[in-house]
């Protein structure tokens, strides 16, 4: 694993769990995590369960027993990582946005169709599509049960930034995040919205805002001012993303924000059809909301959908029916269906090309809101 942070935490928890809960057809061996500081590194290593460490990610590829390299670095330097990784025949994992450019991110689709006729596979880390709610939700629409898919409205709503003084970090550097709340958290609405309904987003128009455009600099690199305060530096990503979009017949509209106060993480959807309409609200993760049109209109309604059932997807490995799982259970997930794949030989889901879809759209977003809200097709 390169990297050891927020993600770097998930992922580990997620290597370590998944073969002590799910039937695996090979031994998971966390051989060795990679960070910038060899000290934090190490830190890092025994903290999160990995046998060694190093601090030159370049390294974990000359090794014989590192057979994937599992990417959860700030988006600019994911190509540069995965597509060296490909190339020394090491399988992918990169966490999403798949990269902070669509240049980037053709270049890393590129490389793994390259790879893949090798039978060297990459993944990127749409963890959400491993939520057993969100799978039933697809499931839903792709028997037909919504019926023709008409309005798909989706959120993610946090706050973790309202405060002016919350300090500059990586995720509010342009060079470093490629984008704000449009990449971090519109990113999955994008790849969900796709995913659930099966059809691409065909076009846009957005309008962006970065609400606070300056804020102190991260304790590790801040000074003092002339004037003797806190020295600050200039927000370069936006805070708050909308657009519109047309998802093949359908229409659709998306809102992702760090600034919706008192929301934590309020990610949701909600997906009407001429048949039936379904929603989901992540903070309720296991339940799904469910409105069949074809009952009669004196019984009909939306009904809660408690997804904890042993025939739900992944959770018969987990507890009895009504014991909830949360957010950590998606990376196991994650890579519990990685593992399988790749030891069946099979091209693991989302790809690169996935990754590189949702990075267009992202790209058409920030085109829109540059030239004042203009229809863009992706």
């Amino acid at each position: 694993m390169v990297g050891h942070a927020f993600m770097g935490a998930a992922h580990s928890q997620a290597w370590r769990n998944a073969g002590r809960y799910f039937e695996l057809p090979v031994d998971v061996d966390l051989a060795v995590v990679a960070g910038r500081d060899p000290a934090r590194a190490a830190a890092a290593a025994a903290r999160l369960g990995w046998r060694s460490a190093t601090a030159d990610w370049r390294e974990v590829l000359s090794r014989d027993d590192v057979d994937v390299v599992d990417v959860v670095t700030p988006g600019d330097s994911h190509a540069e990582i995965a597509i060296a990784a490909l190339e020394a025949g090491k399988h992918v994992l990169c966490e999403k946005p798949l990269a902070n450019t669509v240049a980037e991110a053709e270049r890393m689709a590129a490389a793994a169709d390259a790879s893949a006729t090798r039978g060297i596979h990459a993944m990127v880390g749409f963890n959400y599509r491993r939520v057993p709610a969100i799978a039933l939700a697809r499931q839903l629409v792709a028997t037909g049960r919504l019926g023709t898919i008409r309005h798909v409205r989706a959120r993610y709503l946090q706050d973790w930034i309202v405060d002016p003084e919350f300090p500059l970090v990586w995720r509010l550097q342009a060079d470093r995040a490629g984008s704000g709340a449009l990449g971090d958290l519109g990113a999955h609405i994008v790849d969900l919205a796709q995913h659930v309904t099966g059809e691409a987003i065909i076009g846009v128009a957005a309008l962006t805002e970065t609400f606070v455009r300056e804020r102190p600099l991260a304790a590790a690199s801040s000074g003092l001012s002339a004037a003797g305060g806190a020295a600050r530096g200039p927000v370069t990503v936006d805070d708050a993303a909308l657009f519109l979009a047309r998802l093949g017949g359908a229409v659709a509209t998306f809102e992702a924000t760090r600034f919706a106060t008192g929301r934590k993480n309020g990610m949701g959807f909600e997906v009407n059809g001429s048949d039936g309409s379904l929603a989901f609200d992540f903070e309720a993760m296991n339940e799904l909301w469910f409105h069949d049109a074809s009952l009669p209109a004196a019984e009909a309604g939306f009904r809660r959908i408690l997804v904890t059932e042993p025939d739900h997807p992944w959770v018969g490995a987990w507890w009895p029916p009504g014991h909830v799982i949360g957010y950590e259970h998606t990376f196991t997930h994650e890579v519990v269906d990685l593992v399988r794949d790749l030891a069946a030989g099979r091209a693991p889901t989302p790809s690169f090309a996935d990754g590189l879809a949702v990075q267009r759209v992202l790209d058409a977003v920030q085109r829109s809101a540059a030239e004042g809200t203009r229809w863009v097709p992706v």
